[in-house]
């Protein structure tokens, strides 16, 4: 073979790869020492809207303003000092370039979410000179994982929750009691029990129907969801029934609660369609203390206040002990 056969078979080589390089679906990006942008691909190109000539000799972040430079740089610097690749992957950060996303797949992602490898390129000294980057677009595989992780946790919020009122639901809000007397047993703050229901539901139910009846407990249950504080747990203990744990509270403390959410029943009118109903509720209230043991007792102890409450008139707050 010819030398002249030769190199016009390494030149062929050569166009053959830097025609892959360019074309490939992965981003490639080559940086000098100094950040300057040496190589700029055809993926490059056709998502940032620049190119290669653009961008040949600019340093990177005077182009592209959302790279973090501080984290690039240490990241980079690490790969020039060590020689080994380094990596950095959607979850840790979302992208490196903020690309459109435009995947039909994909159409509700905002951005292209992005894995990328940081590379050293050796020289023939032994010195790294540059550092090549190779970004992935990996947005399908993210916003599936994205989407199942929401799946998993409304499912999760499903099996914790009441459908018609959305407070916890029985099973869940026992669970909840087991733990917060636990916590008693150990630290022994102060804990309160609400337990409450609509006075005479029943006649609502009869006079109006079903349908009333669950505007009612949706009403009730918005209310205490509105009163209660966001470390309070509320739940619908059954039927028309409701129970709420007042973490850190003394008896006086879940007294003055329970009044407030009875007395913002008892000024509250429902509306259904072209039918208006008053209603009240009857509530028990226990703090747990020593002479309590398990939590059966506790809700023992505020249902029995709350049957106080019902037989002593109604409309009205009873607490245990008397």
């Amino acid at each position: 073979m010819s030398l002249e056969t030769s190199q016009l078979n390494e030149l062929n080589e050569l166009h053959w790869l830097m025609e892959m390089l360019y074309n490939i679906d992965v981003g490639l990006v080559v940086l000098d020492k100094d950040y300057k942008i040496q190589l700029f691909n055809g993926f490059m190109e056709n998502h940032s809207g620049f190119l290669p000539r653009q961008v040949k000799d600019k340093i990177i972040f005077e182009i592209f303003g959302e790279i973090p430079k501080d984290w690039f740089k240490r990241k980079a610097e690490s790969v020039f000092l060590l020689k080994n690749k380094a990596f950095t992957i959607w979850e840790q950060r979302p992208h490196l370039f903020k690309f459109d996303s435009y995947r039909p797949v994909t159409g509700s992602a905002e951005f292209m979410y992005q894995n990328t490898t940081f590379i050293p390129l050796i020289s023939s000294t032994g010195e790294v000179t540059h550092l090549c980057l190779l970004i992935y677009d990996v947005t399908d595989n993210a916003i599936n994982k994205i989407n199942l992780e929401n799946a998993n946790e409304e499912l999760s919020t499903l099996s914790q929750t009441d459908g018609l009122t959305h407070l916890f639901n029985r099973t869940y809000w026992e669970s909840c009691l087991q733990t917060e007397y636990k916590r008693w047993v150990r630290s022994r703050h102060p804990s309160s029990l609400v337990m409450l229901d609509i006075d005479h539901f029943k006649s609502v139910n009869d006079n109006y129907g079903h349908l009333v009846g669950d505007e009612v407990i949706r009403h009730i249950s918005a209310l205490i969801i509105e009163q209660a504080r966001e470390t309070d747990i509320s739940g619908r203990y059954g039927g028309e029934e409701f129970t709420i744990i007042l973490a850190d509270t003394e008896l006086k403390g879940a007294y003055v609660f329970a009044e407030r959410l009875r007395r913002a029943v008892e000024a509250a009118v429902v509306k259904y369609n072209d039918i208006e109903i008053k209603y009240t509720i009857s509530l028990g209230i226990a703090e747990i203390d020593a002479s309590i043991n398990t939590p059966e007792a506790w809700i023992e102890c505020a249902d029995t206040a709350l049957y106080n409450a019902k037989e002593s008139g109604r409309n009205k707050v009873s607490s245990h002990p008397k």
